[in-house]
């Protein structure tokens, strides 16, 4: 019997004037529960019990121990009800990690809107485009926009992230509209990454991908700036459509080369392999997965332009 058990035990016993009572109400031996207190006043140094034939009753010490030992039975059991809670009901504080674009464009309205239904919730929005170790900073969820490798972490997939070629109609009159990867090399592209060195696009051809070297006019590792420079006219872009969908949509910027488009991405949830998953984190996700599942509003553009 550990030391919680052996305090319980003893506890009991002060309670119920008896071992036998205190057996019975624990579901043990007469002998395991004064086994129990007799290592308890071993380990202690310390007479816990006046035994007499008709009844147990505490010592000096006994009755300041037991007053502790409730103090601390009664403050386990109120954690371990709260745990228990938290597990059945969404609350306290959910840590989110996300990409800057992706999260100041869909996720913020997404928790808005999360909120609203999980009012207990207290919600930690962290943006950044760069890939953390969300085990390592204690992130509930990870938002991640890539072709996931293997990973220690469990992965729900929320939606696709299609990457597409465009530009503005203003750059394609002026440039012509490129039709084959070899193209690229002819037009100034806007590039996704630290560096313009040799810079090259992944483009599907003849059911392969393909690495195509293109010609660098810009180039950033934020989504956002190259947009803008897109619809000021300066070049292609290889962007995510929910970066860019809605310019598609109002024939700010125009697809091209839409059967070479690159390989589409994943957006996936991201969390900790665990036994017992938070119901705050599960709720989220299940959350996302309703709002970004089906055909995701940056991809609607497509509809719109077919009907």
């Amino acid at each position: 019997m550990d030391k919680l058990e052996a305090m319980n035990a003893f506890a009991k016993v002060v309670a119920l004037g008896s071992y036998a009572e205190a057996g019975r109400a624990l579901g043990l031996t007469r002998s395991a529960v004064s086994k129990a207190v007799m290592e308890l006043e071993h380990h202690l140094g310390a007479r816990l019990l006046d035994r007499t034939t008709r009844r147990v009753g505490p010592t000096e010490a006994g009755l300041a121990y037991y007053e502790r030992c409730l103090d601390v039975l009664s403050r386990i059991e109120e954690t371990e009800m709260q745990i228990s809670r938290l597990q059945h009901e969404p609350k306290g504080l959910l840590r989110i990690n996300a990409p800057m674009s992706f999260g100041a464009l869909y996720l913020g309205r997404a928790v808005a809107d999360f909120m609203i239904a999980y009012p207990d919730l207290r919600i930690e929005l962290s943006l950044t485009d760069r890939f953390i170790d969300p085990i390592e900073e204690g992130v509930d969820v990870t938002i991640r926009i890539a072709a996931l490798n293997d990973s220690s972490l469990i992965a729900r997939k929320l939606a696709a992230a299609r990457i597409v070629i465009a530009a503005s109609p203003e750059y394609l009159q002026q440039n012509g509209i490129p039709t084959t990867p070899a193209d690229l090399l002819q037009h100034r592209c806007l590039v996704y990454g630290h560096t313009s060195m040799l810079a090259k696009w992944q483009l599907q051809m003849d059911g392969e991908i393909v690495s195509t070297p293109v010609n660098s006019r810009v180039c950033s590792n934020n989504g956002d700036v190259l947009r803008a420079a897109a619809l000021a006219g300066h070049g292609l872009i290889n962007l995510p459509t929910f970066l860019i969908g809605p310019d598609l949509a109002e024939g700010r910027l125009r697809l091209v080369m839409a059967e070479h488009a690159p390989p589409p991405l994943g957006i996936y949830a991201l969390y900790a392999p665990n036994r017992y998953l938070a119901v705050k984190t599960r709720v989220f996700i299940d959350f996302l997965a309703q709002r970004f599942g089906g055909v995701p509003e940056w991809d609607r553009f497509a509809q719109a332009s077919a009907s």
